[in-house]
């Protein structure tokens, strides 16, 4: 634990107090954003650009996910900036900037069209985007500029739920339709891990397009070959949409749809960590964390995952 410097934020009350303009994007002040750093600790170059997006339009069990983004920065302050796996403080080596949380359009459709836009102002920038969420809809929006951008790209999802429906609820972005609605773009190659919920109206759609989608199901995890993943990554452009809830539920019941049967911590980042190693990984969001009170854990879990996410991305040279 880092000793404080500063008070700690009260759960759920707003740590976006003052702004910092650049260009069009509006940053908080580095001592109340991802990591909670002084200015005398700010490194001259910010590769990452932590886009805080609580979305929660369509979601359809618990709710909650409004205040992810809010939860997951707040307990990023008590993340340990020294990385035992890469032996260096890696943000002193990426940087980080985040940007102030949007008014977020009230209609879903403009909602994914605003991050649309977000996304793209930080790939201008020449920099890494980092979405924390929010519901998982918003993957249909913060894929729009990489789509555009990368003729070969490959989404890695992490899932309980493969999102294949072609809608739900009667809403054509809804949550459940996350990937769905990214593989609109028929250039586009996912690679879903842990997916232990599908329904009967998905299954049509993924076996019709077997050749794109590519399932690692969670009862299956003991015979894993990430080599069969790695091979089709290498070199290729990646984006990678992390929902909490492929975690086991027992690491994260501070989400909307929890699901038993899930990743492990130190299963989760070894995907990740063999992506990176083989893949450009161009951007990335972590979604569905629903925060609860007296389940700060989760806050702190989602937190150190987009921490060490980023390190794999920047500095998994150093682990071979």
């Amino acid at each position: 634990m880092r000793p404080y410097t500063r008070p700690l934020y009260p759960f759920y009350t707003t740590i976006f107090l003052k702004k910092v303009s650049s260009m069009s994007l509006t940053f908080l002040p580095s001592e109340e954003g991802f990591l909670g750093l002084p200015q005398d600790l700010v490194p001259t170059q910010q590769k990452v650009v932590i886009i805080p997006f609580g979305l929660e339009a369509s979601v359809s069990y618990s709710g909650g996910t409004a205040q992810g983004p809010e939860a997951m920065i707040a307990a990023s302050h008590e993340v340990e900036l020294f990385d035992e796996e890469l032996w260096c403080e890696p943000y002193s080596r990426i940087g980080f900037q985040t940007l102030q949380a949007p008014e977020i359009k009230k209609s879903l459709p403009e909602a994914l069209s605003q991050l649309a836009s977000l996304t793209a102002e930080v790939l201008d920038r020449g920099q890494f985007p980092l979405i924390f969420g929010g519901e998982h809809s918003l993957t249909a929006g913060s894929i729009r500029p990489f789509a555009e951008r990368y003729p070969d790209l490959a989404i890695v999802h992490i899932d309980a739920h493969a999102d294949l429906r072609d809608g739900y609820e009667g809403e054509h972005y809804s949550h459940a339709a996350a990937l769905r609605r990214c593989l609109d773009y028929p250039h586009v190659e996912l690679f879903s891990l842990g997916i232990r919920n599908i329904s009967a109206e998905e299954i049509p759609f993924f076996e019709n397009n077997r050749e794109r989608i590519h399932i690692f199901w969670a009862k299956d995890k003991p015979n894993w070959d990430l080599k069969r993943l790695t091979n089709k990554l290498r070199l290729r452009p990646v984006y990678i949409t992390f929902d909490l809830d492929g975690f086991d539920a027992s690491l994260i019941p501070a989400t909307g749809t929890p699901e038993p049967g899930g990743l492990l911590w130190f299963e989760a980042l070894n995907i990740l960590k063999e992506v990176a190693k083989v893949a450009k990984v161009v951007g990335a969001d972590i979604n569905e964390l629903a925060p609860r009170e007296g389940f700060h854990a989760c806050d702190f879990m989602a937190a150190k995952l987009a921490y060490k996410l980023a390190s794999y991305v920047f500095l998994n040279h150093k682990l071979e």
